[in-house]
C-alpha cells in the first residue's frame, strides 16, 4: 500500500466514525428536515428534464430520500446505482418507485438496488456520498473507487457531492484518479460550482 493509499484509509476510518456518530446524534426530526429539498442556487444546476442519479443512503451519510422523492416529482428520471461484483463498474437503472421502493432488491454489498431487469440509464446529474470534502471541491469517497471510475467513463456529468457540514477537512491525499465535485451541498451550504 502506498503512503497515499495508508493515509486515505486511516482518514476514511477516522472520518467515518465521527459520520456515524454525529449521524446517531441527531433527532429524528432533525434528521427529517435536512436534506429536505434542493436549496435554489442547487436547483439552478440542474437542467431541465436531466436524468438525476442518486444513492440510497447507508446509515451515517447525507439522507437523500427526500430529494429523490421531490426530483420524481417534478419530473426527472430517477437512477439509482446496482453493483454486481466489487471487479465490475457500478452502471445506473432506473428508479420508478421512490415512495415504496418497490423496484428495489439485496445488492451484494448490503444495499438496496434497482433490480436487474429495469432500464440503464447515464445521469445527467448525479448526487453522490462523500466521506469527507475539501472546500475545493475535492471528496474522499468510501475507498471502493466505483464513482471516480464512472466520472472518469462521463466526464460531462454534473457531479454533486452531499455530506454533513462535519465532514469537510482542510486537505486530502489525492491521487491522479481521484475525480473532482462540480459542488457539494451540505445541511447549511451549497459549495461550487468549482
Amino acid at each position: 500500500m502506498t503512503d497515499i493509499a495508508a493515509h486515505k484509509a486511516a482518514l476514511r476510518k477516522d472520518l467515518r466514525a465521527r459520520r456515524r456518530t454525529f449521524a446517531a446524534t441527531l433527532a429524528p426530526q432533525v434528521s427529517a428536515l435536512v436534506f429536505n429539498r434542493p436549496p435554489r442556487p442547487l436547483l439552478e444546476m440542474v437542467p431541465q428534464g436531466a436524468t438525476i442519479g442518486l444513492y440510497r443512503a447507508d446509515p451515517g451519510e447525507a439522507p437523500t430520500a427526500s430529494y429523490t422523492r421531490f426530483f420524481f416529482e417534478a419530473g426527472h428520471p430517477i437512477a439509482l446505482p446496482r453493483v454486481t461484483t466489487l471487479a465490475e463498474p457500478m452502471r445506473f437503472h432506473l428508479h420508478t418507485d421512490p415512495f415504496a421502493e418497490s423496484d428495489l432488491v439485496a445488492g451484494p454489498l448490503g444495499l438496496r438496488q434497482p433490480a436487474a431487469g429495469l432500464p440503464e440509464v447515464i445521469p445527467d446529474v448525479l448526487f453522490m456520498p462523500l466521506v469527507g470534502f475539501t472546500m475545493r471541491g475535492e471528496r474522499l469517497g468510501q475507498g471502493g473507487g466505483f464513482y471516480d471510475r464512472w466520472l472518469a467513463a462521463h466526464p460531462q456529468t454534473l457531479a454533486i457531492g452531499m455530506a454533513w457540514d462535519m465532514q469537510e477537512v482542510a486537505e486530502l491525499p489525492l491521487e491522479d484518479h481521484d475525480m473532482p465535485l462540480s459542488a457539494i451541498i451540505t445541511p447549511t451550504r451549497v459549495l461550487g460550482p468549482f
